[in-house]
């Protein structure tokens, strides 16, 4: 008696249907590309704001404006108030510093935007609801220092926003 050993061509064909489905139906949950893209496009924003904080850092150090509170350092592109050397927390002063388009993000400070604390400035993306409710949205929070010496501090609010 022969004995045949393999897989017919039916087993085969629902093996591969049962695969598909898992895929369509799985992939998604571990494939969150739109969070990812959210979440690394805030991260270029703390980094960008932190590279322009030492830039503006060191030109109050080259004019002699470290220790001001408040000071003023003179840049091409405007005069950039400061605290302690870094840039003041005012929507737009950090506007100014980081140049980004005012048409994709929003800057708010404590005078526009009543839960931003005195010190703070919050950047968000504009017309992208990350998260439903304001105190949970995806941002970007610039507090400058509160003394001489201090560094300012650069957070993604709520930590990993996705």
């Amino acid at each position: 008696m022969k004995r045949n050993q393999g897989f017919t061509l039916i087993e085969l064909i629902i093996v591969i249907v049962i695969l598909g489905i898992l895929a369509v139906t799985a992939a998604p949950r571990f494939l969150n590309l739109t969070g990812d893209a959210r979440g690394s496009t805030l991260e270029a924003v703390r980094a960008s704001i932190q590279s322009a904080a030492a830039i503006v850092n060191g030109k109050a150090l080259i004019q002699g404006q470290q220790n001001a509170n408040p000071g003023q350092v003179t840049d091409p592109a405007g005069n950039i108030a400061t605290v302690f050397g870094f840039p003041a927390a005012t929507a737009a002063n950090i506007q100014l510093v980081l140049d980004l388009d005012a048409a994709d993000w929003v800057f708010t400070d404590s005078a526009s935007a009543a839960p931003t604390p005195a010190g703070v400035v919050a950047i968000s993306p504009n017309g992208i609801a990350y998260n439903a409710t304001p105190a949970n949205a995806c941002q970007v929070l610039y507090t400058q220092p509160a003394n001489s010496g201090d560094r300012p501090t650069f957070t993604v609010q709520p930590e990993g926003c996705r």
